[in-house]
C-alpha cells in the first residue's frame, strides 16, 4: 500500500447521504468516529432513502469488519485505510461552549484531537453550521459533493475547422487529426472562415467516428431554436439511447422537448405503449397522504407545469383528430405518477420523463433508473442551479451524479441547454436574479 497523503473525518450526514463515501477519497485515511455508528443505527428502521442508506452503510461496515480490526485500520480497495476512532474528551481542552451531548460536536472533537496530535486532518460534512464551528476551531473542512469533476459535462462540444476540413467531413464523415470524444457526445463543427457555415454531428462509439444527425426536423410542431435543442432532439429520438439527461436553466425547453418527443414516439411511431410523467414530491420519501383529495387531486398542484406543457403541445400539434391531453390520460396513454411508490416496479416499453430531477439524491436516482424494463426510455430533466432539497447541492445531486457516471457509456446521452427560449423576460430573470 502506498503512503497515505490525506486524512479525512466523515460526519454522520455524509454516510447517510452516500454509503459509498468511504471510497470517495483514494490513497487516504478515512476516519469514522465511533459515535457516528451509533447515530446511523438510529436511522436503520426509517422507511425512507435515509433509512435505506443507513442500512447500506451498516452492511458495508460489517463487511469491512471481516477484513481486520477497525480500530487499528483496514485497507480498502482504493488504497485507502478505514479507521473507527474513539474520542477521549478528558485528555484534551475542548471549548466548553460545545456541548458534547450533541453528536456533531463529538465529531468536531475527534478532528480537534487529531490536530492537537500534530496530524493534518480534514472534516467532511454536509452541515453548514458544523463547517462554521470547525472554522472557529481551526479545523479544515470540505463539503461532500461526491466524485465529480470540477467542470460539469456539457454534452456538446464546439470545434472550429477550416472550410476544407468541414467539406471533408461532409463527404466522408472523417476529421483530420486525433480527436477524443465521449460516446454520444455532440459536436458543433464551425467553419472558422464563415460564421454561417456549421454542421452538427454526434460521436457514435459503435462505428468509432462522428456521424451527421439523423433527425433534422422538429417533432409535434416543435422546431429546435438553437444547437443544444437540436442535439437534444437527436438524443431523444434515438431508440438506441435508452437514457437521456437534459440540464439547463428555466425556460430552455427541457420539459417541452421531452414531452413532444414522447407524444411523437408513442402516438405516431407506436414505439412505446405509454408515457409516464413524474416529478419529485419533495422530499421523495414523503407520503402524499397529507394532501386533501384523491390521488389525482393530490398530484395536480405538483404536476401543473407538466399539464401546461401538454396542453400547449396538443393544442399546437396541427393534427386533425388529435385527442386532448386529458383524454390521453383517461385512456391510459399518459400516466402522471408520483415517484414515491416506484420502488419494486418494473417498467417495460414505456417512455418515462422525470422532471426536476436535480432534487433527487444519487440513491433515489438509482432507484428510478433501475426500474427500466426492456425497450423503455428514461428522460431526466432539471436545473442543477435551482435545488429545493436541502440535502443535496449543485455538485452532489442525483442528476449531476448520473451525468458524470454515465457519460462514457453508449446507452446514455446528455446535453446542457443554455439559451432561454420561453421569453426575453424569463431569460433575463434566469440569468440575473
Amino acid at each position: 500500500m502506498e503512503q497515505l497523503f490525506s486524512r479525512y473525518v466523515l460526519d454522520t450526514n455524509v454516510l447517510l447521504y452516500d454509503p459509498d463515501s468511504i471510497y470517495a477519497f483514494p490513497n487516504s485515511q478515512i476516519i469514522i468516529p465511533l459515535h457516528v455508528i451509533e447515530e446511523i443505527d438510529r436511522f436503520k428502521s426509517v422507511m425512507s432513502a435515509t433509512g435505506s442508506n443507513a442500512r447500506n452503510i451498516s452492511q458495508v461496515l460489517d463487511q469491512c469488519r471481516k477484513l481486520g480490526n477497525l480500530s487499528t485500520g483496514i485497507h480498502l480497495s482504493n488504497d485507502s485505510e478505514l479507521v473507527i476512532s474513539m474520542s477521549t474528551p478528558d485528555n484534551i481542552d475542548f471549548p466548553e461552549e460545545l456541548n458534547l451531548d450533541r453528536a456533531s460536536n463529538r465529531t468536531l472533537l475527534v478532528a480537534w484531537e487529531l490536530l492537537h496530535q500534530q496530524q493534518e486532518v480534514t472534516l467532511v460534512t454536509l452541515d453548514t453550521n458544523v463547517r462554521v464551528k470547525a472554522n472557529v476551531l481551526g479545523i479544515p473542512t470540505i463539503n461532500y459533493d461526491g466524485r465529480h469533476q470540477d467542470e460539469p459535462y456539457q454534452g456538446l462540444t464546439r470545434l472550429e475547422l477550416s472550410g476544407t476540413e468541414l467539406s471533408q467531413f461532409r463527404d466522408r464523415n472523417i476529421l483530420s487529426g486525433d480527436q477524443d470524444f465521449l460516446s454520444n457526445e455532440g459536436i458543433l463543427l464551425l467553419n472558422k472562415d464563415r460564421q454561417d457555415d456549421v454542421e452538427m454531428a454526434i460521436f457514435d462509439s459503435k462505428i468509432g467516428h462522428l456521424r451527421p444527425f439523423h433527425h433534422d426536423d422538429g417533432v409535434w410542431g416543435i422546431l429546435p431554436r438553437n444547437p443544444e435543442q437540436h442535439f437534444a432532439l437527436e438524443l431523444l429520438l434515438d431508440p438506441e439511447i435508452p437514457i437521456v439527461t437534459l440540464s439547463g436553466k428555466a425556460g430552455t425547453g427541457k420539459t417541452l422537448l421531452a414531452l413532444a418527443v414522447g407524444l411523437h414516439m408513442m402516438l405516431m411511431e407506436n414505439r412505446y405503449t405509454r408515457m409516464i410523467v413524474s416529478r419529485p414530491i419533495f422530499p421523495m420519501g414523503r407520503d402524499i397522504g397529507y394532501l386533501p383529495g384523491d390521488l389525482n387531486e393530490k398530484l395536480d398542484p405538483w404536476m401543473q407545469p407538466i399539464f401546461d406543457n401538454l396542453e400547449l403541445l396538443v393544442s399546437n400539434s396541427g393534427r386533425k383528430g388529435t385527442k386532448g391531453y386529458q383524454e390521453l390520460i383517461d385512456q391510459g396513454f399518459i400516466s402522471v405518477e408520483p415517484l414515491t411508490y416506484i420502488r419494486g416496479r418494473s417498467i417495460p416499453r414505456q417512455y418515462m420523463i422525470v422532471d426536476e430531477a436535480q432534487n433527487l439524491t444519487p440513491h433515489e436516482m438509482k432507484t428510478i433508473v433501475t426500474r427500466a424494463g426492456e425497450d423503455t426510455k428514461i428522460v431526466l430533466t432539471g436545473d442543477p442551479h435551482q435545488i429545493d432539497n436541502p440535502y443535496v447541492n449543485e455538485g452532489s445531486n442525483g442528476l449531476n451524479t448520473l451525468v458524470e457516471r454515465l457519460k462514457k457509456y453508449s446507452l446514455a446521452g446528455h446535453v446542457t441547454l443554455v439559451h432561454g427560449e420561453r421569453s426575453p423576460l424569463a431569460d433575463l430573470a434566469a440569468n440575473v436574479l
